[in-house]
Parts: C-alpha cells; sequence; structure tokens
C-alpha cells in the first residue's frame, strides 16, 4: 500500500514529524501524535511486528528500503545511529533496507530532485534523508508520494527529539507537562531547534541558555511561542545559564561546531560558549539532585579522539560542550538515549508503513 504524498511539516515545527505520521498515530492535533509515537515506542522495545516492506532513506547519498523492495536511503552526511537505527528498526520488522552514500545518485547534478523522488516513489515504500538542506527533505515528500523521514538536516533532528522525548519519560516519574529541560551551547543548530520546537507541542517547560548571537531563528521562536499559548507549555530563552537550569530535570548540549562548518568556526565558538559547557557547576546550579544529561552524539568529552586531542592542543581544554565527569556520571543518560533512537525509529516506520 502506497502513503500518499506528505504535506510539508506544519510552519518551522512540521520539522518534527511527517504529516503521515501524525495522520497513523490517529490524530491531527497536537500534542498528540509526538507523544502517541513515543508511547507506541515502548512495546516496540522488546516486540516486533510482522510482515515485509521495503523502506528507503536518503541523504545526498545513500538509501534504505523495507517490505518487498529496496528503499533507497540517501545519506549526505555521515551517520552512526540514525543510519544502524533504521536498518535495524527495518529489519526487525521484516524489512529490508538500500543505502545510498554521497555520490550514489544523480539527485542535483545530473537529476532534479523532483525527478529523482518521482522515481524513487516508484519503486520504494518510504525514504530517510539525512544531508543539508530542509528544503530537499521537503521537495522529496512533495514529489515522492511516499512517506519521507528527516534523518537530520542543519534545520532539525526530529528523530532524535522522538528519541529524547520516550528517554525524559522513562527517566522522570512527572508527567511530560510538568518535565522541565533546558538545552545549552548553540541554540541555532538542529537540536536547538528540534528541542524548543517538541516542548512548544508537547507542553512542557523547555529553556535555552545560549549567547543571544546564537539563539533560535525569531520565526521559530515566535511560532513555537504561539505554539506555547495552545499547549500550556513555558518558554525560557535567556543568556543568562543559572536562570535557565534552575530546578531543571534534565540537560541537554550538543556540539559547539556542527557537521560541514569551517574548522576554524572552534576558537570563536569556544570563547562564547566555554560558559555553557555543561560540567558539575552547572549540574549544582540545578539545585536538583536528580537532574540527568542529554546529548545525542557524537560528544566532545575527553581526549580519546583525534578532533578531541587536536582542540586539546590548540586551546587546551579537556572537554568541550560537556565535561567528561559529568558525560561519564551516573547522571548522563547518553547511552539510553542512543539506544532509544532504534524504538523510536521503529514506532515511526510501524505508524507509517503498517497497513
Amino acid at each position: 500500500m502506497r502513503m500518499p504524498a506528505i504535506a510539508p511539516l506544519r510552519n518551522a515545527v512540521g520539522l518534527l514529524i511527517p504529516a503521515c505520521a501524525l495522520a497513523a498515530c490517529g490524530t491531527t492535533g497536537r500534542p498528540d501524535p509526538i507523544e502517541g509515537l513515543s508511547a507506541h515506542a515502548v512495546p516496540l522495545v522488546s516486540s516486533q511486528a510482522g510482515g515485509t516492506r521495503w523502506v528507503g532513506s536518503l541523504s545526498a547519498g545513500p538509501w534504505h528500503g523495507t517490505a518487498g523492495r529496496t528503499p533507497p536511503a540517501s545519506l549526505e552526511k555521515t551517520s552512526t545511529r540514525t543510519r544502524c537505527a533504521f536498518e535495524v528498526a527495518a529489519a526487525d520488522q521484516g524489512a529490508a533496507t538500500t543505502y545510498l552514500g554521497p555520490g550514489d545518485t544523480h539527485i542535483g547534478a545530473k537529476e532534479s530532485v523532483a525527478d529523482t523522488a518521482r522515481v524513487l516513489g516508484r519503486m520504494f515504500d518510504a525514504i530517510e534523508y539525512r544531508g543539508s538542506a530542509q528544503s530537499l527533505v521537503t521537495d522529496l515528500a512533495a514529489y515522492s508520494g511516499i512517506p519521507v523521514y528527516n534523518g537530520l538536516t542543519d534545520t532539525a533532528h526530529p528523530t532524535q527529539s522522538l528519541c529524547d522525548v520516550l528517554t525524559m519519560r522513562e527517566h522522570s516519574r512527572k508527567p511530560l507537562p510538568d518535565i522541565a529541560y533546558c538545552y545549552l551551547g548553540d541554540a541555532r543548530n538542529n537540536m536547538g531547534n528540534s528541542l524548543l520546537a517538541m516542548g512548544a507541542l508537547l507542553g512542557m517547560d523547555v529553556r535555552i541558555a545560549a549567547p543571544a548571537r546564537l539563539w533560535p531563528d525569531p520565526e521559530l521562536i515566535a511560532t513555537c511561542r504561539d505554539l506555547a499559548e495552545r499547549s500550556g507549555a513555558r518558554i525560557t530563552i535567556t543568556e543568562d545559564v543559572e536562570t535557565a537550569v534552575h530546578a531543571a530535570d534534565f540537560l541537554h548540549t550538543d556540539v559547539w561546531v556542527s557537521m560541514g562548518e569551517p574548522a576554524d568556526a572552534w576558537r570563536e565558538r569556544i570563547e562564547l560558549l566555554l560558559p555553557y559547557q555543561v560540567n558539575d557547576k552547572t549540574l549544582a546550579m540545578t539545585g536538583n539532585p536528580d537532574v540527568r544529561f542529554m546529548h545525542c552524539l557524537p560528544a566532545l568529552h575527553d581526549r580519546s579522539t583525534h578532533l578531541g586531542q587536536s582542540l586539546f592542543d590548540a586551546y587546551g581544554l579537556d572537554g568541550l560542550e560537556v565535561a567528561d565527569d559529568v558525560f561519564s556520571s551516573p547522571a548522563s543518560l547518553v547511552f539510553e538515549q542512543a539506544e532509544n533512537r532504534l524504538h523510536t525509529i521503529k514506532a515511526v516506520l510501524v505508524a507509517t508503513l503498517e497497513d
């Protein structure tokens, strides 16, 4: 069965989940779809659904497929958790996947996105895309006629947001609207955007701590504040770390220089963001002895990587966005969070492809 073409995600927050997934959850209202997918992931942690289907993933490169056909998965950007989660999730549900890496297709070079999407839509049941431009995801959805999953763009990281919701649900006794979480760092990037939008949709207490020049786009902030008026969410965006993290249940961060940015951006970001590093002092500022730490990974928390060592040599910092004594502490949920990529992506596949 083919899904109808996916409508563009609603406004800026449409970046969180495709319209077909909203419908598959049995509702088109907010905030139920995202919370519903998070809840749907729970039984999928240990159970498998029958049936075979092809799912494809596209990202300026790779393609994935499931069920009777091979779907395309295009990966313009490198991927560990997203690619593995989609492929294992599809296999667990009896589907097959096809991977297309950068340069494996003619997309954008010899063939338009629209023409490529029309072809893929006739061969696959779904596409997962991971790359830079949000417009490419939107065009794939508009022209392919099948579900298109955003595996990450420069603008948003929606499947990560779903896993973050599940992880916070698992590690808090509070209902979602009572959970307070704070993102610290470069809030213009995909994680800052997605965590802000997610909290606005679900009526949560979401805070952003960042230098003003690294705040999310004003249009996204306005959209999220409008959503918050309807969902009951509380949104705080401030340069003051202590204000932002006070009484928070979860602290989130991400790398200070994202994939595709120039290496010379490090000096400026370090100068701007060092006060926003998550360390023992940051955890203490919350006043919450049970506060937990989250990170989408990979993280620069020590010198065990070539990049980590080179940054230490250049700037004398043993850990960037998070100190290792937090990353490796009992407060850290980063690996539980990474595992939940699999369960929530499986929920998305089942919700959008199950007959």
